[in-house]
């Protein structure tokens, strides 16, 4: 398997370092970027006087639309002369209730779906919208950048966030090409329970399927000392100067992990590598 076709959908202007980040991959995978620049309606009907609700409407509209077609012109002269890159980009426009539909059928025929981080101070309003469309509509593994990472070299050492969780495998499955590739890959189980499947053994059947892949794959049993999964998760990175992590996405549901938060907000907020998200 390998990742032929790469997406990436973009609302902002602050959003083009993705750009760089999904076409370095794309390039290097022989793969064909596919671009979508969304122009979002924001507008809420109810909200208005009889009468006015039509004007409001229309003009919310025609300034998606003109948003829509400015990214696309940023885009292409930003890939102008990217000679050695197959890519297409598209403009759509939608209302902010109807943006999941429409990501999503596009990462749905995408085998890889690359997006900067949708929390922070520089993400855009719907930025996390298009994550979770990517991944719960469109079933797509979703590949999120943290700010000045651009791809542009194969990972070397990995880590893959084990909880022998399905989440966590469908990653893996989905992460395969990139594992295979790496020097050293990790398999990193935190504070594993007694009374798991695996017992005694916490990583010990992913690894053998993943040597038999062809993954240079280890174990690390790791004590949780830091506050929460994800920073255990992102210093362990650092520890071992690891430039990707596979993890699986949404255990819980979203609605608790954005009111509560959870492992997949808290690494799409802090990631300091690139993550590879899949469920």
């Amino acid at each position: 398997m390998a990742y032929k076709t790469i997406f990436t959908a973009l609302s902002s202007k602050r959003q083009m370092s993705q750009i760089d980040a999904a076409a370095a991959l794309a390039a290097r995978e022989d793969g064909h970027l596919a671009i979508l620049c969304l122009g979002i309606d924001h507008s809420q009907a109810g909200y208005y006087f009889p009468g006015g609700t039509a004007y409001t409407v229309q003009e919310s509209i025609e300034s998606a639309m003109q948003d829509a077609e400015g990214l696309e012109s940023l885009v292409r002269q930003h890939l102008a002369s990217a000679a050695d890159l197959r890519w297409s980009v598209e403009t759509a426009v939608a209302q902010i209730g109807g943006l999941s539909g429409l990501v999503g059928m596009r990462a749905r025929f995408s085998d890889l779906t690359v997006l900067a981080r949708c929390y922070g101070p520089d993400a855009p309003t719907d930025a996390e919208a298009v994550t979770e469309a990517a991944l719960f509509e469109g079933g797509c593994p979703v590949m999120v950048v943290p700010p000045d990472d651009t791809l542009a070299a194969a990972p070397r050492r990995a880590i893959i966030a084990w909880n022998q969780s399905n989440e966590a495998l469908a990653a893996v499955r989905q992460a395969l090409p990139l594992l295979q590739a790496a020097d050293k890959v990790e398999v990193t189980v935190i504070d594993p329970g007694r009374g798991g499947p695996e017992r005694s053994d916490p990583g010990g059947a992913l690894t053998q399927m993943l040597t038999r892949h062809g993954v240079r794959a280890e174990i690390a049993v790791l004590s949780r000392t830091a506050p929460t999964i994800s920073d255990e998760l992102n210093r362990r990175a650092v520890e071992i100067d690891a430039d990707l992590i596979v993890m699986g996405a949404y255990g819980h549901s979203r609605f608790r992990e954005a009111i509560l938060g959870g492992a997949t907000r808290n690494m799409l907020e802090k990631a300091k590598v690139p993550v590879l998200m899949a469920r």
